[in-house]
């Protein structure tokens, strides 16, 4: 494996004090390799060096920055094996899935680069004769990106990605379980040429990445992580009032009617909650099943899951994976437990595996109630709460009575109904007859305490602009 250091300023840079996180890979629980922890002395020059590039890239034509952009693109392609290789050795994927994040990442970065002639004010009638408002779009300055272990390659290029093409520098902090592959991004990053201090990537822990979302320099701060960690992060961009973009944490409901295709909504159902062991922020975490058809589904559901093997994905690439963590794994079996002891039937799963790694088995739970900790509070992981109802508008209300508000899902073939959810759910996005993907064209937005701002499309893109009004009298 390629050696891991920090990205400073357009060189790799071990810390002084040389320091370093141990990285593990979680489906066998083994240490493989350590990376830098930056100092406080290392994120002030990555912020400052970031200040300092952003000025003359801000002022480029927003083709040149788009240029750049597909150059960078050309060259992660040709090290998507390498980035997917690190990729899924740090986070339990098969080499074919974290490769092709690696893939999606480089058509992500390759679409924002088609805003650079996109990117629009506005022109305003003005009260006063002889006097034109025009709202100019700008870059905010030096943007901090906080990335997640579950998608690490791909939400560094949806963050990094739509602030370069609006002018921004970035300072940013790969997670500490899955950094690997962001070493690898940055080498081809350097290989691309960017200007030095452009973009800077570094490892570090809580209280230096305190220090770097704090610094002067910074003027935004985008995060995809839990609700704690984004009320922390809004603490961060209290010092300097920093712009906040945060996605936070998900508890997909999936409301199934009648009138749905049961197999249909097995299969995608099985796909979703185990797909990267359920750590997906709009995996289904709750199912609202109509009375009428619960106790074929509970059955069809109960019979899939049972089948759906997990393992080493290096061995088995078509096995479920780990969870990213022993803590994570833990956590998910312990709020099994509650739910059993407050009344759940565990259909299937819900038991701690022998041998190494971080496996949890996939896990079905009947006889739920909407007050249980397991439909309230988000598992991220392989288990599934499954509620029956008689009223869609029922239904409906125990989707949105509910913290979170990031993703939906209705299936049902009555489009009134469809209609209604789609007016009325209390989340960023509604998908109907199928799962969650984030069409990189959308907005990927959440409500409540999912989230603030949003990523992707020309909404996301906007969110790294701020806004200069020019009053012109003539």
């Amino acid at each position: 494996m390629t050696e891991c250091r920090n990205f400073i300023d357009g060189d790799f840079q071990e810390p002084a004090d040389r320091s370093r996180i141990d990285v593990r890979n979680p489906a066998t629980g083994v240490i493989f390799t350590s990376v830098p922890a930056a100092t406080e002395a290392d994120v002030v020059r990555a912020a400052q060096a970031a200040a300092r590039a952003q000025k003359p890239w801000g002022r480029l034509p927003a083709i040149e920055r788009g240029n750049a952009l597909r150059r960078l693109a050309d060259i992660l392609e040709n090290n998507a094996g390498r980035i997917g290789a690190a990729l899924a050795k740090e986070s339990g994927k098969s080499l074919a899935d974290a490769t092709g994040e690696a893939i999606y990442g480089v058509e992500l970065m390759r679409y924002h680069a088609e805003w650079a002639r996109r990117i629009e004010g506005e022109v305003i009638e003005s009260d006063t004769p002889d006097e034109t408002l025009m709202l100019k779009r700008t870059a905010i300055g030096v943007v901090a990106c906080l990335i997640p272990f579950n998608f690490p390659i791909y939400t560094l290029v949806r963050k990094i990605a739509p602030a370069l093409i609006a002018g921004n520098a970035v300072v940013v902090r790969p997670s500490n379980t899955t950094p690997t592959s962001a070493f690898i991004f940055a080498e081809c990053v350097a290989e691309a040429g960017l200007p030095a201090g452009l973009v800077n990537i570094m490892t570090m822990n809580h209280d230096v990445a305190e220090v770097m979302c704090t610094r002067s320099e910074v003027g935004m701060i985008t995060l995809t992580g839990s609700v704690a960690a984004g009320q922390t992060v809004l603490g961060f961009c209290r010092t300097n009032i920093a712009k906040p973009s945060l996605e936070l944490g998900g508890k997909t409901p999936v409301i199934v009617e009648p009138d749905a295709d049961l197999d249909l909504v097995t299969r995608s159902v099985l796909a979703a909650k185990t797909a990267h062991c359920g750590q997906v922020c709009t995996s289904v975490e709750r199912l609202y099943v109509h009375a009428s058809i619960h106790g074929t589904l509970l059955e069809k559901l109960k019979a899939a899951f049972e089948t759906r093997h997990f393992g080493d994905r290096s061995e088995h690439p078509d096995h479920m994976g780990p969870l990213a963590t022993a803590q994570a794994r833990l956590k998910a079996h312990h709020m099994v437990e509650r739910a059993v002891a407050d009344g759940a039937t565990l259909e299937t799963g819900g038991y701690l595996p022998d041998g190494d790694g971080f496996f949890y088995p996939p896990t079905l739970l009947s006889g739920c109630r909407q007050d249980m900790e397991i439909v309230q509070e988000e598992v991220f992981g392989p288990v599934l709460p499954v509620i029956p109802y008689t009223d869609f508008d029922h239904a409906l209300a125990m989707a949105s009575d509910h913290q979170f508000g990031l993703a939906s899902v209705v299936f049902s073939e009555n489009y009134r109904k469809v209609m209604k959810a789609a007016n009325e759910i209390e989340a960023g996005e509604l998908y109907i007859n199928r799962f969650p993907a984030d069409p990189y064209q959308g907005y990927h937005a959440g409500w409540k305490r999912s989230g603030l701002g949003g990523d992707d499309g020309k909404h996301g893109m906007l969110e790294f602009t701020q806004t200069r009004l020019v009053i012109l009298k003539h």
